[in-house]
């Protein structure tokens, strides 16, 4: 019984973990103005991120904390939101939705999303060093492309 007690924290924590990435997975549909003329809709399955039928692949970097979601996304509470920050690659020269590229001239190289029931906000990143999500860092980003919001 001991045995048990003493694994049961670490079940837990797995059993977080994978419901976090389940509830970025899946299809979304695009109802921001910016998703639907860019992006369209999206679908996240594991280490995959499809937009406008294109296949890329994603690796899972880490959990969002909830002060970087409130800086970087728009809930109207942060209640039960969870959010993960993902690499990608993405080439400048790609082309989506009414010829629309995600990042300019420049590769997208970083995602992060945060869900909430069945909101999702998706925020690409450009440049190759990972993206501060602090307030006082995202006012003056250079490498925030935009940010998009899809529901299921």
């Amino acid at each position: 019984m001991l045995k048990c007690m003493k694994r049961l924290p670490c079940a837990v924590t797995a059993l977080l973990l994978c419901a976090n990435a389940v509830a970025q997975n899946g299809y979304w549909k695009a109802t921001s103005n910016t998703a639907r003329s860019v992006t369209g809709d999206i679908t996240i399955s594991g280490e995959r991120l499809a937009i406008y039928f294109q296949p890329f692949t994603i690796a899972d970097i880490r959990e969002l904390t909830p002060d970087e979601i409130t800086a970087a996304f728009n809930f109207d509470t942060p209640d039960g939101v969870q959010g993960k920050l993902y690499r990608l690659s993405i080439a400048a020269d790609r082309k989506f939705l009414h010829k629309n590229t995600i990042c300019g001239a420049e590769e997208t190289q970083y995602m992060a999303t945060a869900v909430q029931g069945k909101t999702m906000q998706v925020a690409f990143f450009s440049g190759s060093k990972m993206p501060s999500l602090k307030p006082e860092d995202l006012n003056n980003s250079t490498n925030l492309c935009g940010t998009y919001m899809y529901s299921r």
